[in-house]
């Protein structure tokens, strides 16, 4: 089997949760998110985690707090995502396929997880999409709104899967907004991107509401 590694990015301060700790370190059914985001990739044999450096020893707290004990390699952040996964990208081979998970997306499934990394190593890339099923607009410079046919648009998830020679050559570069996640970033390197089927309870926890798992 090719080597396996999986980036975990949970240096955010989480701002929009309006909570005093990072919402990746609140619990969910009596467990940190980010803990039950590092087991749904209990098949990646080989785990990063990238935290802010604030917040390392108290992830190291937590860990003992709850007995967790998944083997995980603890990178200190950047500024932004995309300083924090090219610092993870130095602990990986390059012959390596890597997946890049957003820490607050504990609810990935086993499937999508193996569907990406089997497309990544054949086509380079694999980023999981769902489909759009609210009605779309979008807005013009001039302020006027129109709308747009909703079976063009996909919702984007992770893990964002890459051979780790794609990767590391596409992040090597200087760091621009329009990177909005690591499909930006290959894409502009000249890579394409290879679409797969997410799941739709994979969310990215971000507000308090998204806490209601009823």
């Amino acid at each position: 089997m090719v080597n396996r590694y999986v980036i975990i990015t949970a240096a955010g301060s989480g701002k929009r949760m309006g909570t005093d700790i990072p919402k990746q370190f609140l619990p969910i059914d009596g467990k940190p998110i980010l803990m039950r985001t590092i087991e749904a990739f209990h098949s990646v044999p080989n785990k990063i985690l990238v935290l802010s450096g604030r917040d390392i020893e108290y992830w190291n707290q937590l860990c003992e707090r709850y007995d967790f004990k998944v083997p995980c390699k603890v990178v200190e952040g950047g500024e932004e995502r995309f300083h924090s996964v090219k610092n993870a990208l130095e602990f990986v081979p390059d012959d390596a396929i890597v997946a890049i998970h957003d820490g607050v997306r504990p609810f990935v499934s086993d499937v999508v997880i193996e569907e990406a990394f089997k497309v990544a190593e054949e086509k380079g890339s694999a980023v999981p999409v769902i489909d759009c099923v609210d009605s779309v607009r979008i807005i013009a410079e001039d302020g006027s709104n129109a709308p747009i046919n909703r079976n063009l648009v996909k919702l984007v998830q992770t893990p964002q899967v890459f051979r780790a020679s794609i990767l590391k050559k596409a992040y090597n570069v200087d760091y621009s907004p329009a990177f909005t996640d690591d499909a930006s970033v290959v894409e502009c390197a000249g890579y394409s991107i290879t679409l797969t089927k997410g799941n739709v309870e994979n969310k990215k926890i971000t507000v308090k509401n998204d806490l209601n798992l009823n």
